[in-house]
């Protein structure tokens, strides 16, 4: 197995390549109108996701996600000494990603603020703060195509859209793509072909996505929404960034979540699927 080091890099580049790729399809729809529907970005994170674990997962296994490894680490099949390590590695990939699509986009970001009328870092700039950190409900759905944010009905949508609703949007959300990770990476499971594991996940998050996303954005990880989110909140947007208006709103939503419905994804194969899994034939 590779060092501690390796497996570190490996989950900072492979965090990188899901953020840029990722993100980067939010920005190219939010910012220029380059995609027709939520389909097509969501297929980008859904092969962001196959291409970081065919290029790393031999090295670090690519968790990319702070609540697959904690998931793994409590249902033994990762070293807890190493979650640690991993979730930093998975933060500063992520950060780096939300860093240099920044560079990348940042005239259009400017032209998007000055078309809808609003001022990076006050209200209203959750148009452009969306394409890094996440909201719910989605504050896509509350601008006119030429026009500002509609803050007071972002704001009803927000009070009709409870913290309870959105928490288990992402619970469940998660809880599918744990039970996902966790299956078709089982070394038992001979309905997976050989290598193919990762198109699954990715597959999985393309169609989360198409369901999830005109709700909460659809975080399923930690890493890819505190990571960019950290970036924004030292970008310009400040508090727009870290919605403190909303108590610990966003953080229950995003990553307590994300964590205890990966915890959830994982048991249900390891306590109860896995039991009824034969053990795969040594030819």
């Amino acid at each position: 197995m590779p060092n501690i080091h390796r497996r570190y890099l490996a989950e900072v580049f492979g965090t990188f390549i899901l953020v840029f790729f990722g993100c980067g399809a939010v920005h190219a729809a939010v910012l220029l109108g380059a995609h027709q529907g939520l389909w097509q970005v969501a297929i980008v994170w859904g092969i962001a996701v196959m291409i970081a674990c065919y290029l790393f997962g031999d090295i670090s296994g690519a968790h990319l996600n702070p609540a697959v490894t904690v998931a793994l680490a409590a249902w033994g099949r990762f070293s807890p000494r190493d979650v640690l390590p991993y979730i930093l590695g998975q933060m500063v990939g992520a950060y780096l990603a939300a860093a240099a699509l920044f560079v990348f986009f940042e005239p259009f970001l400017t032209a998007k603020e000055l078309e809808k009328q609003v001022k990076r870092g006050e209200p209203g700039s959750e148009v452009t703060a969306m394409c890094y950190g996440e909201y719910f409900p989605n504050p896509g759905g509350f601008a006119a195509e030429k026009g500002p944010l509609d803050l007071s009905a972002f704001a009803a949508a927000q009070s009709k859209y409870s913290l309870g609703r959105a928490f288990f949007v992402e619970l469940l959300g998660t809880a599918v793509l744990g039970l996902v990770v966790f299956g078709v990476t089982d070394p038992r499971n001979t309905a997976v072909p050989d290598r193919l594991a990762p198109v699954f996940i990715g597959l999985t998050v393309t169609v989360l996505i198409s369901v999830i996303a005109p709700l909460t954005q659809s975080c399923f990880n930690p890493a890819r929404d505190l990571g960019p989110r950290l970036f924004a909140s030292m970008a310009g947007w400040g508090e727009i960034a870290w919605p403190t208006g909303e108590g610990m709103r966003f953080l229950l939503v995003y990553l307590v979540a994300p964590i205890a419905g990966a915890l959830l994804g994982g048991g249900l194969h390891t306590l109860r699927i896995a039991h009824d899994v034969p053990p795969r034939a040594v030819s």
